[in-house]
């Protein structure tokens, strides 16, 4: 339909014409109220961005001589960030002459890395950058939340009740 037309159609009813999609050939165009549909627009950008996951990433700092009571706190610290659905940074510092014993500190993270296992991944591998090693760990995703495997719901017996049964 020509634009004039669809305006005077759309003045006519006291409604608005509205470019939906003005890269198609013939360009798309709706009547309605304008203001209605901005509203709705919003609407649906509002719920889609409710629906969205915003991942942090939280940070645990370690020393290569770090003690066993340290080093379970900081192992609790880091499974809570995962279980919230952060992802979790691990900083090992190398101080004065600990940058000869960089073995340590890599048997430290592997160490860090074995205690959150069950509750997420190694997404990058031990680095070092200077006097920092630093790894990243991803939390595990549940399939059950996403909606993957449903549970199944117990069956009814086939077999009929004795309350249920005819009489003859």
């Amino acid at each position: 339909m020509a634009p004039e037309s669809a305006l005077q159609i759309a003045y006519n009813a006291g409604l608005d014409l509205i470019m939906i999609s003005p890269g198609a050939q013939p360009p798309v165009c709706r009547i309605a109220d304008y203001g209605r549909y901005r509203f709705e627009q919003d609407k649906r950008e509002k719920e889609a961005k409710k629906k969205q996951n915003i991942i942090e990433i939280k940070e645990v700092q370690l020393s290569c001589r770090i003690d066993t009571h340290d080093f379970e706190t900081k192992v609790n610290h880091a499974i809570r960030f995962l279980k919230d659905g952060n992802k979790v940074k691990v900083v090992l510092r190398f101080r004065g002459r600990e940058m000869s014993h960089q073995q340590l500190g890599r048997d430290n993270l592997t160490q860090f890395e074995n205690s959150v296992a069950e509750y997420g991944t190694v997404e990058k591998a031990p680095v070092l950058e200077g006097r920092l090693m630093t790894m990243m760990i991803a939390p595990i995703r549940d399939s059950s939340k996403k909606g993957g495997q449903k549970k199944e719901k117990p069956k009814a017996d086939p077999a009929p009740s004795e309350g249920s049964a005819k009489q003859e």
